[in-house]
């Protein structure tokens, strides 16, 4: 039988569900099998509102994938949203047994399970534990201390929790379509892996992944994450906004935002009035292209507003010398880059997903950033699957193992 290393992601979002399969090429870096993208029914800004919808919509989306690569995914890494996530910075600390003992994966370990060791409600629970640095005997800003000589041992920690209600009816979702979880990975980590540069991460960057329910925010500092948040706004509210206003079908709305919207009025006020449709069946109203770029600016100034108190929030807003990197279906709007770049007074690129070879045009754009950032996370954290593809096609990912597995089947009867 064929060995193969195989990594399964699941994103699961407000608007969309999108299942990616990848293996590792002969070059080491990953390379797409194949995707399932179906749309998400049962999510509500980033949280389940209904189980069965949400079951089924990650079983269309991975059995559209299962056709593809013509294999059985039985377990994958899945994305988790919402504003019940929070976070703060720790600090861990283990004494070495001697003087001149050289750090082992052991010792790194222990300072980290220090790190872990903060007070957490027992509505909350601990998804990431994310080293940032270590010091040791007092040298700080060290990323990788193994084989060092010391006594004592730091490690400065960024932890992510959630709340379990919220936690338990994601993997209750998931596991009813018959699938394991290997790990859940924050949806704002996931994407950096996919659109980050190391050299933003070193200087000081911000990922800002608007998706259809909610907003994401990552600060990267020296490398390593220091603050992240998920806002409960997203794409939804400007569809909305343009749905109440026009008058018009929720459906109706959201084409007019992707086909004829921009954030700037001025640049569209000379276009041609729209026909937009309204709930009288057959009957349409003329609107202008300015009035309904002033909605959808109105309703962006105010997200974008939001993350530029959550930077500030962080307090590491001096210090952001890569500025802002936006990803998500909302940064493909019109006019979204100069708007932002206003608003939040730094500089703004686009970030499209990298990193995954065989990328099709299909999920090239940044509203896949999550989905391909979930494989690469896989691979970079060690939950890169070993699976044996048998005669009909299928394979099995083990399980989660140590304390993510863990923590995880804590939930589980």
């Amino acid at each position: 039988m064929a060995r193969e290393r195989l990594v399964a992601g699941i994103d699961i979002g407000t608007t969309k569900t999108c299942a990616i399969l990848a293996e590792q090429g002969r070059s080491g870096r990953l390379q797409l099998i194949a995707a399932g993208v179906a749309p998400s029914r049962g999510m509500k800004k980033g949280l389940v509102v209904s189980l069965e919808e949400t079951s089924a919509s990650v079983q269309a989306a991975v059995e559209q994938c299962e056709r593809i690569a013509g294999k059985r995914i039985t377990s994958a890494v899945v994305s988790v949203a919402g504003n019940h996530i929070e976070s703060q910075n720790t600090r861990g600390v283990t004494t070495l047994p001697n003087h001149g003992h050289d750090v082992t994966n052991a010792d790194l370990q222990r300072a980290l399970d220090s790190a872990r060791a903060v007070s957490v409600p027992p509505n909350r629970e601990i998804i990431h534990v994310v080293p940032r640095s270590y010091v040791l005997d007092g040298l700080e800003g060290i990323k990788n201390p193994i084989g060092m000589a010391g006594q004592r041992l730091e490690a400065e920690a960024h932890i992510i929790t959630g709340a379990v209600g919220s936690l338990h009816n994601l993997i209750k979702a998931v596991r009813q379509t018959g699938l394991e979880i290997d790990d859940l990975v924050l949806q704002p980590l996931a994407s950096a892996e996919a659109v980050l540069t190391q050299e933003e991460r070193e200087l000081g960057g911000v990922l800002v992944d608007i998706g259809g329910g909610t907003t994401d925010v990552a600060v990267f500092l020296d490398g390593s994450v220091w603050h992240t948040s998920v806002l409960p706004v997203g794409g939804m509210s400007v569809s909305n906004d343009i749905a109440i206003c026009l008058r018009t079908p929720l459906a109706h709305a959201e084409e007019l935002k992707v086909t004829y919207g921009h954030t700037d009025p001025a640049v569209v006020v000379d276009l041609p009035p729209l026909d937009v449709p309204t709930f009288e069946r057959g009957h349409a109203q003329p609107v202008s292209r300015d009035y309904l770029a002033q909605i959808i600016q109105a309703r962006m100034e105010e997200i974008l507003g939001m993350v530029g108190n959550e930077i500030r929030r962080s307090g590491y807003s001096g210090l952001l010398g890569a500025g802002v990197v936006l990803t998500g279906g909302v940064s493909e709007q019109a006019g979204i880059r100069e708007l932002s770049e206003s608003v939040l007074d730094l500089p703004v690129r686009l970030g499209e997903p990298q990193g995954l070879d065989r990328l099709d045009d299909r999920l090239s754009g940044p509203a896949f950033s999550t989905a391909v950032g979930l494989a690469l996370w896989a691979e970079h954290n060690g939950t890169t699957a070993r699976a044996t593809t048998n005669g009909n096609g299928s394979f099995h990912v083990p399980a989660a193992a140590g304390k993510a597995g863990r923590w995880l089947r804590s939930f589980l009867p």
